[in-house]
């Protein structure tokens, strides 16, 4: 009939819109995911703290012991970099941050200009200050195997500086001008055959200088305050050395000069003396008042335990009177 027509009509009506009203959902959905994506992205960043990340180079000299450094002469030995990360910024504004869907525009590059202001020439790398050549941490300056033919320029404030494996050829006075609070300068294995007299002098501070390997063969005059010299395998005969050079060091606790060209040992030695290294130069004979008073039979020199005399053409028996003040006998020949 007519009535039942118009029935099955509005049924198969009210079907077919309930599934385009589904279909229409579906999309709305997808889209509500996306815009609730980089709010959640943006939640992971507001959790973060990043106030308390302050780990600067600044910290490293309350973190690292390089009191060392001096002894690490093989590199392989060295401990395995830490490689430290760095955190991402909190976005400063929510809006800004790009849609994952969206690709960014690759930027047109712009033509060179003439017009702009004309870069200097570069700078010599001889001429460079010593943290742009080196490693700079706290006060120790660090210019390892770094094709040096100078000493670079140093910040005021330098306590050590590491100059080793490098091809230096002379040192000056001016290189160290200033340099108050120097303590210890390691120049070993360069090429350095001439030092300023004056190139250590005038450095009230000075504790060490590490001068072996190199083609010395002349000492320049040392500070008061040295405590350590070391100019092993140099080139340096007794005419090299000033006359009682080392007399008034009354803080000289380490004198090694072995592997040189000395003819006889360098007296006075101070009483301060621990170690003596003389072995390898061409040393023949002494005096009986090298070591000793020989007019004070009651001397006791105990600090002074470690003599090498070894590799000499000197015969250490022919002296039985030069040794009675200390507490052991040198190392060397006795026959």
């Amino acid at each position: 009939t007519l009535a039942s027509c118009r029935m099955w009509t509005l049924a198969w009506l009210g079907i077919a819109s309930l599934c385009l009203g589904a279909a229409w959902a579906v999309p709305a959905q997808e889209e509500g995911r996306k815009v609730e994506k980089p709010k959640a992205d943006l939640a992971l960043y507001e959790n973060l703290d990043l106030d308390n990340y302050d780990l600067t180079l600044d910290n490293y000299g309350e973190i690292l012991d390089l009191s060392n450094y001096e002894e690490l002469y093989d590199y392989s030995d060295l401990a395995p970099k830490i490689e430290v990360g760095t955190l991402a910024p909190r976005p400063k504004d929510p809006v800004a941050v790009p849609n994952p869907g969206t690709t960014a525009e690759t930027p047109k590059l712009q033509p060179p200009t003439t017009a702009g202001p004309v870069r200097p020439a570069p700078v010599p790398p001889q001429g460079l200050p010593s943290c742009l050549l080196c490693l700079c941490i706290g006060t120790s300056v660090y210019c390892d195997d770094a094709d040096l033919e100078h000493i670079p320029l140093l910040p005021p404030e330098t306590t050590y500086l590491y100059a080793r494996f490098n091809r230096i050829g002379t040192i000056r006075a001016s290189d160290f001008t200033g340099l108050k609070k120097l303590k210890r300068i390691d120049l070993t294995s360069n090429f350095i055959s001439w030092a300023d007299v004056d190139a250590f002098r005038l450095l009230p501070s000075l504790q060490e200088l590490i001068l072996p390997e190199n083609r010395l063969t002349a000492l320049p005059e040392l500070p008061r305050s040295i405590v350590r010299l070391d100019a092993r395998l140099n080139r340096i005969p007794s005419t090299g050395l000033q006359p009682e050079a080392f007399r008034d060091l009354k803080q000289l606790q380490f004198l090694h000069l072995s592997d040189n060209q000395l003819d006889y040992i360098p007296v006075p030695l101070p009483e301060s003396l621990r170690s003596l290294h003389l072995q390898n130069n061409n040393i023949q004979t002494m005096h009986e008042d090298t070591f000793c008073n020989s007019q004070d039979h009651s001397q006791i020199r105990r600090a002074l335990e470690d003599i090498r005399l070894d590799g000499n053409p000197i015969n250490l028996s022919l002296f039985p009177n030069a040794y009675f003040c200390l507490p052991r006998l040198p190392t060397g020949r006795f026959f």
